[in-house]
């Protein structure tokens, strides 16, 4: 995983880098339509509002993160967190990065680090509400799989930055220490993400779509371990790359929900893993 916040900042301050990323060598510039609004800030890792392809303005709305950024710790290998009352806050963000809001979960629709790493939270808001209040909408989850050669950016709504670059290629499986993912999004080497830009939202340039979430990266060229993912392909062949990152395919999600966002591990195509 990119490394939680603490241990991140930990990292700069050793190696002498300051602690507001912002001010070091700015990625390549995102694509126009590509803005923080609807992005949030978590206590520890990045997220945003998210919105299915059939989702209501009038249905609760829901944040997307990463599992390992859940505020119960880290999901072990198998397990799956459904329906689990939370009260956490996310600072709502404006296309120039300010924040404009507090807002509040009601509950833990999803969670897991398994297969993929993905949070859904519910809000207790709804999609009207917020538009109506701050004039923000919510990021659309594309429900086709993005291409290799993809531009895309990255937008961590918690360092208030993005990264450029392109979907460089799929891992078949990528292994870190107990957690295995499949399918998972290698970046080219432009988008260095760090620790706190976590579960960001990797935005489709041309559509304006999210189509995966960030999640990690091999940090020092370890092999398999935590920090350092390995990528293993289909049949067995393990590759590390040390220094590139990597983010989990969304498109899968919205199969999983049904009218009002609510979540149904039963519906026809729905290949999330279940508790």
């Amino acid at each position: 995983m990119n490394k939680p916040l603490l241990a991140a900042l930990a990292t700069l301050a050793v190696t002498g880098v300051g602690v507001a990323p912002a001010a070091a060598s700015p990625a390549a510039p995102a694509a126009r339509a590509v803005s923080f609004a609807g992005t949030v800030a978590l206590s520890n890792c990045s997220g945003s509002v998210v919105r299915l392809p059939a989702s209501a303005d009038d249905d609760p709305a829901l944040v997307m993160s990463n599992g390992h950024c859940l505020e119960t710790g880290f999901p072990a290998a198998g397990e799956v967190v459904v329906d689990r009352p939370s009260s956490r806050t996310f600072g709502l963000l404006n296309a120039s990065g300010t924040r404009v809001a507090t807002l509040r979960a009601v509950k833990i629709a999803y969670g897991t680090m398994t297969d993929t790493d993905v949070s859904l939270y519910q809000l207790s808001s709804t999609y009207a509400q917020i538009r109506g209040s701050y004039g923000i909408s919510p990021l659309t989850l594309n429900d086709t799989r993005p291409a290799a050669g993809t531009a895309i950016t990255v937008v961590s709504g918690y360092w208030k930055r993005t990264y450029a670059c392109n979907v460089d290629g799929f891992a078949y499986r990528l292994k870190e220490g107990e957690w295995t993912w499949k399918d998972s999004v290698r970046y080219t080497s432009a988008c260095q993400t760090i620790g706190g830009t976590s579960g960001s939202p990797v935005v489709d340039n041309a559509t304006g779509k999210v189509v995966a979430v960030n999640n990690t990266g091999n940090e020092d060229g370890g092999r398999c371990t935590d920090n350092n993912p390995c990528e293993v392909a289909e049949d067995g062949t393990v590759t590390v790359r040390e220094g590139i990152n990597y983010a989990q395919q969304t498109y899968g999600i919205p199969a999983c929900f049904g009218p009002g966002n609510k979540l149904d591990l039963s519906r026809a195509g729905c290949a999330l893993p279940k508790p």
